[in-house]
């Protein structure tokens, strides 16, 4: 079953995965099969040997240099930013501001554009399944307005109870914050239909859109988002880069997010002008390889396609829920009808840091905790954490049968 069939065309997952020189790897002497994507994804050869070409050929600042080297890097730094906009479909790269992640991605938002939005007795909406970066940025600045944090409940399937959220928009709600997919229920919410209802009451959306950036064809123009934020590494490219969208006229009336470097269009001892967008928010040197060699995870992700990752993504979902099904003593978190490639689950009994130990001497990497959604798995579904299986294109059926095996084992050893 290594090769399967998408609805377009047929993907060679035998050789795709030989781009991937670390599914190579043995651990404890197994060959690892790694469930982890969630946290972040295993990197190609072409997003790798990138990386060397860079520092090998054009290393060099970029912006303002007239040297070739420098001209070269600046060339190739913007085109990456080109690649990022037709990735999202964004109206002009002016909109595609350069960050670190998606952390500071929304924390950019919550200081710039938060700050200026809300004020005193003023409430901001995020959900109960927030990540704590799309969490903790909305608290700080409601704590330091006196404003009011609310949260959109979710229901017993991990999926958002929609009509309490439109009880809740009123005349005070001044940003809305969501998930797009959730990281530790794999929910795919829908966003356009909060944002819909959120613009009826002139109210701006953004979204965290880490988890849905590999899985899914986004569109920024058509969801009419105001902010989406996403990270490189969770999407087969390196670590320390990611994409902040903004809708130029919020990026325009915004004030920095720092100070220095490449966001001054000119000094004086009296005065600053910021530069134009999207340098604005780019203050310092930028993480220059980071940038340029996301353009080449894009160029990856084109290349294999949207529909056939989700296809692909698909197949495995559905083998791997079918297997859990039979294992027994399993209760999965998060059910909704509508979700992505990972099960968040617990063996009745069993603690799932023990489950994850075990697996790990297997060779076989799961990630467990609370998925850095403490309020949700702690207070919501009142458990000490989750074991979290996180599907990419490249694993196998073979890889899900010896989770599964290693999960019988588990319980056998304990129950």
């Amino acid at each position: 079953m290594d090769t399967q069939t998408s609805n377009i065309e047929t993907i060679d997952i035998t050789k795709l995965r030989e781009e991937f020189p670390i599914l190579s790897r043995k651990i404890s002497g197994e060959p690892i099969a790694y469930f982890d994507n969630a946290a972040t994804s295993q990197k190609p050869l072409s997003v790798i040997n990138a990386i060397s070409e860079y520092y090998e050929t054009i290393n060099s600042n970029v912006h303002r240099g007239i040297h070739t080297l420098s001209e070269e890097a600046t060339e190739a730094y913007e085109n990456s930013r080109e690649k990022a906009r037709k990735f999202i479909n964004a109206q002009n790269t002016g909109e595609i501001v350069f960050v670190k992640g998606t952390t500071e991605g929304i924390n950019l938002v919550a200081s710039s554009f938060g700050s200026k939005v809300v004020g005193e007795g003023d409430e901001v909406i995020i959900s109960e399944m927030e990540h704590h970066s799309n969490l903790v940025p909305w608290q700080k600045l409601c704590e330091s307005k006196n404003a009011k944090l609310k949260f959109i409940p979710v229901n017993d399937k991990g999926e958002l109870i929609t009509d309490e959220f439109r009880k809740m928009i009123n005349e005070k709600t001044k940003l809305i914050s969501l998930v797009y997919i959730s990281n530790s229920l794999g929910t795919v919410n829908p966003v356009s239909e909060i944002i819909e209802t959120a613009h009826s009451f002139n109210v701006p959306v953004v979204l965290d859109a880490a988890q849905a950036a590999p899985h899914m064809k986004i569109d920024v123009q058509k969801l009419d988002c105001d902010f989406l934020a996403f990270s490189g590494h969770k999407m087969y490219g390196p670590t320390g880069i990611g994409i902040l969208f903004g809708k130029e006229k919020h990026l325009e009336s915004m004030p920095p997010y720092q100070y220095g470097g490449e966001m001054i269009k000119s000094v004086t001892y009296d005065k600053t002008v910021f530069n134009v967008l999207p340098y604005k928010f780019e203050a310092g040197t930028p993480n220059i390889a980071g940038a340029i060699v996301l353009g080449t995870a894009v160029d990856f992700i084109e290349r294999l396609g949207h529909e056939n990752i989700h296809n692909r993504e698909m197949q495995l979902l559905t083998y791997a829920n079918q297997l859990f099904g039979e294992i027994g003593d399993i209760r999965i978190i998060g059910t909704a009808e509508n979700k992505t490639c990972l099960i968040s689950f617990i063996i009745n009994g069993i603690h799932p840091y023990d489950t994850g130990s075990i697996l790990d001497n297997l060779g076989i990497a799961v990630r467990t905790g609370f998925h850095c959604t403490q309020p949700l798995i702690e207070q919501r579904f009142r458990l000490p954490g989750t074991v979290r299986a996180s599907f990419a294109f490249y694993n196998t059926f073979e890889e899900i049968d010896r989770l599964a095996a290693g999960l019988s084992k588990v319980k056998s050893m304990f129950l």
